[in-house]
């Protein structure tokens, strides 16, 4: 259509006072609906409206009411919901998106923040864990056990202890095998232990210290007719401190750390050490035995039973 044939534009006042008129139309019910009855005319219609807004000292032309009563008839300003569908949902979840727009994203972040947690952090770091414990298990252990027992093997000085740490490295890596952590590191254990007892050394002295029972007789619980005679004893290292060593209880097979022992003699040894202790208070002989670098046990300057106690 040309600039010449183009129906202009209603000025912006107009167009307002015919939206009011409308507005008017739509609340006085009663006016609609007595004068639109069928018979009442337009005209008539516009008479009444003319009336309204003259007791408000307003003064509307003709043709603004004509144009508001055709607008009413034709529902031109009247709002009409959108029918439901999926663009209309889609419409008013945009419209809403102030209201649930952070905290969705505050729910994506927390998700992403979790996802890369969990996928990129702590999976990563529990697989690299259950390497390395395999790796240990299939490596390191068996290596730490090859190399106690080459440190056993050029240190001691008796065949039995490298008879032992050939024993306890076989089953050692038997158990790692298996993928028995527990078995693979008590053979560990035991095989520092070993070299460990390899590399102590210390005299075992007759303990003569006031407060302290040098010697004492006991009846054994499974022959009340015999008698076992003990010499209390302490490790000296050659420094002169006194030593802390597992001992074997004969009494209830237990092992016990223990600074002080019984050491089980004959008879005749333990009535030795008590003349020598009765002749002046003090015990002149008073060395057991002593145990060197590189053995496993103490050499005993007089003879012993084989036995020890460590409660009495």
């Amino acid at each position: 259509m040309s600039k010449a044939t183009a129906k202009p534009s209603a000025p912006l006042d107009e167009v307002m006072l015919a939206m009011d008129v409308v507005d008017t139309l739509r609340h006085q019910q009663n006016l609609v609906a007595r004068e639109l009855d069928g018979v009442t005319r337009e005209q008539q219609l516009i008479d009444r409206l003319r009336a309204v807004y003259h007791q408000q000292g307003i003064e509307v032309p003709d043709h603004i009411l004509k144009e508001g009563v055709s607008a009413l008839a034709e529902s031109r300003f009247a709002y009409e919901p959108p029918a439901p569908g999926l663009g209309t949902t889609l419409a008013r979840i945009y419209v809403g998106r102030k209201q649930w727009g952070r905290p969705l994203m505050a729910g994506l972040i927390a998700l992403v923040v979790l996802g890369v947690g969990y996928f990129g952090v702590w999976q990563p770091y529990q697989r690299g864990q259950a390497e390395q414990a395999r790796l240990e298990l299939s490596e390191g252990l068996p290596a730490e056990m090859d190399a106690l027992y080459q440190t056993i093997y050029e240190e001691t000085k008796v065949q039995q202890a490298v008879t032992e740490a050939e024993a306890l490295v076989e089953r050692g890596k038997a158990f790692a095998a298996e993928g028995d952590r527990a078995g693979a590191e008590d053979a560990v254990a035991r095989l520092t232990a070993l070299r460990d007892q390899l590399r102590l050394e210390y005299v075992l002295r007759v303990v003569n210290r006031e407060g302290v029972q040098s010697g004492f007789w006991t009846f054994p619980e499974i022959n009340t007719d015999a008698t076992n005679y003990y010499v209390v004893v302490e490790a000296l290292d050659p420094d002169g401190n006194a030593l802390t060593l597992p001992i074997l209880n004969e009494e209830n097979g237990e092992t016990e750390e223990v600074a002080i022992w019984g050491v089980r003699v004959s008879e005749s040894v333990y009535d030795s050490v008590a003349a020598d202790k009765r002749d002046d208070g003090i015990i002149q002989s008073n060395i057991m035995g002593r145990k060197s670098d590189g053995f496993l046990d103490v050499e005993y300057a007089v003879p012993v039973l084989g036995g020890a106690v460590t409660r009495w």
